[in-house]
């Protein structure tokens, strides 16, 4: 081969070389100027701060971003707040009561980072389970100096897990992603829970309510359920869930020969 075709061919292959690494690099850097800013860790507050601090940190850093959230949603910060769960579906809602309508909007679906059982209440200590049921949470049960970060302990066993002989303590939505037989929350979205929950309080609501269920319970996912040993107690369930469904108000519960009745 005469030398010029040979150096002819040596300069294609080079530059051909050239234009495959500078695409590599393009779509490289692409890449990179591309990748969502949600895939950061967001920065939190520091936990080996003492607990009020810690709050005080976390509050900070949040309250901004809440307080423009909820106006656009013509809520306010501070305001009642109300809080269910439902485990199939690995999924907390936080809802805030509108002023204007008097009844409970909702404002934010938060993912549970992580939660341990099953299906079904919980029954005893040691079980891992995730209660369900009614509960709720005056300002002694906020605990700023959880080892998860921020917490409040949701108050099982209620009057209802009692009568029926259920064991329990220290049940807890907190921050972090362990969890046994709490909701583990991650340590950013605890901080927006425990902010507007604090917040309610301060401003003068006794108590909030936490509505632990094991699904969404329409009639359609309830029947699927039909031969399952807990369908008697979901139904009950499905009743406090039905009662806020269609009034966006949280009923008042009370048990009743061994049953959630409300009001």
């Amino acid at each position: 081969m005469p030398y010029a075709s040979i150096a002819e061919s040596t300069l294609t292959f080079l530059m051909r070389r050239l234009v495959i690494i500078a695409l590599l690099t393009l779509f490289s850097c692409r890449g990179q100027e591309e990748s969502p800013a949600d895939t950061l860790e967001p920065e939190t507050a520091d936990s080996s701060l003492p607990g009020p601090r810690r709050a005080a940190a976390a509050a900070k850093l949040v309250r901004p971003g809440l307080e423009r959230d909820l106006a656009k949603r013509g809520l306010r910060f501070g305001d009642p707040v109300f809080i269910r769960a439902f485990k199939a579906e690995e999924e907390l809602e936080l809802w805030v009561r509108d002023r204007k309508t008097e009844k409970f909007a909702l404002f934010r679906t938060y993912p549970i980072a992580a939660q341990s059982g099953q299906l079904g209440p919980k029954l005893a200590e040691g079980d891992y389970q995730v209660p369900e049921g009614f509960y709720f949470v005056p300002r002694s049960k906020l605990n700023p100096n959880s080892n998860y970060h921020l917490a409040f302990n949701i108050g099982y066993p209620n009057s209802y897990d009692r009568h029926h002989k259920r064991t329990g303590s220290f049940i807890m939505i907190h921050g972090n992603r362990i969890s046994i037989g709490c909701l583990a929350m991650t340590d950013a979205k605890i901080e927006e829970i425990y902010t507007l929950c604090d917040a309610a309080l301060r401003s003068g609501q006794d108590f909030f309510r936490v509505h632990l269920f094991p699904f969404r319970m329409t009639d359609e996912r309830l029947a699927r359920t039909s031969d399952e040993r807990w369908f008697s107690f979901w139904q009950n369930l499905k009743q406090g869930y039905d009662h806020f469904e269609s009034k966006h108000l949280p009923p008042n519960v009370t048990v009743k020969e061994g049953r959630y009745a409300f009001e």
